[in-house]
């Protein structure tokens, strides 16, 4: 897949909120993510007696789902999660929204990083809601397919 969609992929990703984390056995369940691209990881901070965390104690495969009318992107991230000790990653992500789960802000001994490595993703990013509506009174009108936007695999 192009290029393009990578790099919209990225870009949307970093501004969109949170999304779905699984691992092994672990359920999905919601979490704030950082998106780095520089790296190709994605962090996330949880507390240590979390299923997530547990399952994460070794590399486990994992997927992240997002679903983002605002910033218009869809996608299904298959990777690996691990948990990983990394204070200057923790220090660089940490935000008022992690510290509202931790009473000891960031020196909270329950503090546990997990880091995503994708391994695929596929990728929907749309023109939003009311280019959508367009494309569906279009292809009404014309009897053509709409234009959803773009849609592809993405391999990391």
């Amino acid at each position: 897949m192009s290029d393009d969609l990578k790099e919209m992929f990225w870009d949307r990703l970093e501004d969109t909120r949170a999304g779905m984390l699984s691992a092994d056995g672990a359920p999905a369940v919601p979490m704030s993510h950082h998106a780095d691209d520089d790296s190709g990881t994605i962090w996330f901070i949880t507390a240590k007696t979390t299923d997530l965390a547990k399952a994460a104690a070794r590399p486990v495969p994992a997927q992240f789902l997002v679903s983002s009318s605002d910033e218009s992107l869809y996608a299904r991230i298959d990777g690996t999660l691990d948990a990983v000790t990394d204070r200057m990653m923790l220090d660089e992500i940490w935000s008022v929204f992690a510290g509202a789960w931790f009473e000891d802000g960031k020196d909270d001994p329950d503090i546990q990083l997990l880091r995503f490595a994708p391994r695929e993703a596929e990728v929907w990013a749309t023109g939003g809601s009311v280019k959508f509506l367009y494309e569906i009174a279009k292809a009404n009108m014309t009897d053509e397919k709409p234009d959803a936007g773009e849609h592809g695999t993405i391999r990391f």
